[in-house]
């Protein structure tokens, strides 16, 4: 039987508008297994995991786990952990990061300001940037560690700071990679690709090649930015923005209506509509193929 993946490909779906929404990271190193839910079925303390989940809801940070590619011990050397939050809008993106021994010192982090892009000086800048996260998980989705594991030890072979994670979404478009502090996220990702990539955001710049979108946009939003980007060969990773976005009025087919503004003040209005219009798949390997939502730009106007 085909892999979710496998099925994705061949139907050659779409990728741009499928990364997930999150305004910040918050990542947390866990060595040995982790469950379907990585939170609360890992080595981590669930009840940790849990009131995590519950700090982090409404603050448009996203809370994950993270661990070195190869193979995994039962504990952290030492018992200390690293510790990574970055912030991935343009202009504000950042990386900082710490070892604890004890992760329960997480439950005072301010989660809501670190949402907002305000550091206030915690920890250490992150100095490896940019940095690469791949979706391993085979406990969640077999396609992400057969997929993504061969892809994170070829990273980190070649010198790329690379960890994996537990879960970034969208297991049907594996491998899938993670990059900050921009944020963005690429799927169907090979070794030569990663590298391209990750060489580029060294220079400040983005490859729209298999990029899904960037984090701190919803859906139409990261379709829109893609879309602009195409049409004007844009590749600075922070010269666009999405300040706001409108529904469109009619009857729901002129869809979402997105403002992406350029650092030099050019801005555009693009329709984004959310669709299903294609053939039916699953979402991860052993769900039941059903219509899967894909971002069609339908146009793209200049604003004076």
């Amino acid at each position: 039987m085909s892999t979710c993946a496998t099925l994705s490909r061949i139907q050659a779906e779409p990728l741009a508008g499928t990364a997930p929404t999150a305004a910040a990271w918050l990542l947390v190193e866990q060595s040995g297994p982790w469950g379907a839910k990585a939170l609360t079925q890992s080595r981590l303390d669930p009840g940790l995991g849990r009131s995590l989940e519950a700090a982090a809801k409404g603050t448009g940070v996203r809370v994950a786990l993270i661990r070195r590619p190869g193979r995994h011990a039962e504990q952290n050397p030492g018992g200390r952990r690293r510790i990574i939050v970055a912030h991935t809008g343009p202009g504000n993106a950042w990386v900082r990061t710490t070892t604890l021994t004890d992760p329960r010192e997480l439950t005072r982090l301010d989660l809501g300001r670190l949402g907002a892009g305000d550091h206030g000086g915690l920890w250490e800048p992150y100095r490896d940037d940019p940095l690469a996260l791949v979706c391993t998980n085979g406990r969640r989705d077999r396609c992400c560690a057969l997929r993504g594991r061969p892809l994170a030890q070829e990273l980190t072979a070649g010198g790329w700071g690379c960890w994996e994670i537990t879960h970034i979404g969208g297991h049907r478009f594996s491998p899938t990679l993670l990059t900050l502090p921009h944020g963005y996220v690429y799927g169907r990702v090979t070794g030569v690709l990663a590298k391209g990539v990750l060489a580029a955001l060294q220079d400040g710049r983005m490859v729209r090649d298999h990029c899904r979108g960037r984090t701190a946009w919803e859906g139409p939003g990261q379709a829109a930015e893609l879309a602009v980007r195409a049409l004007t060969g844009e590749d600075s990773a922070d010269a666009l923005t999405v300040p706001g976005r409108e529904n469109g009025p009619g009857d729901g087919r002129e869809g979402r209506r997105v403002t992406v503004t350029h650092r030099d003040g050019r801005r555009w209005l693009v329709t984004v509509d959310r669709e299903t219009s294609g053939p039916p798949l699953p979402a991860s390997c052993g769900a039941e193929p059903e219509p899967q939502p894909r971002m069609a730009v339908r146009g793209i106007a200049p604003l004076p």
